[in-house]
């Protein structure tokens, strides 16, 4: 991503084994990420204020999906639903967003 903005990302769901590149993809992408694959007590005070949500639907427990769309709402911010938890997918929700901020931006 060109300029100096940096994404937040906050992934909840996915596979444990695929952690770190989902950080890495999201790094390419200029964006800082943070994953959570299960559901723990202090995921609320771990999120932050991220810029976008991204929830892969068929990893997350129900728990963690509500929480999710909670955290989406109090943070005021995008929550996209993804069933597939694959690199080729995030790849493509970020490109969406991130050409969807830089039109934003141009405006």
């Amino acid at each position: 991503m060109e300029g100096d903005a940096c994404m937040s990302i906050v992934i909840m769901g996915g596979n444990d084994c695929m952690r770190r590149r989902y950080i890495d993809v999201c790094r390419n992408h200029g964006c800082k990420a943070k994953v959570f694959i299960h559901m723990k007590k202090d995921l609320t005070h771990r999120i932050g204020s991220p810029d976008l949500i991204i929830l892969f639907t068929s990893t997350a427990s129900h728990q963690l999906a509500m929480h999710a769309m909670d955290e989406a709402k109090r943070c005021k911010v995008a929550i996209e639903h993804c069933h597939s938890s694959s690199l080729s997918a995030l790849q493509k929700i970020l490109q969406t967003h991130i050409t969807r901020g830089r039109m934003t931006t141009i405006s």
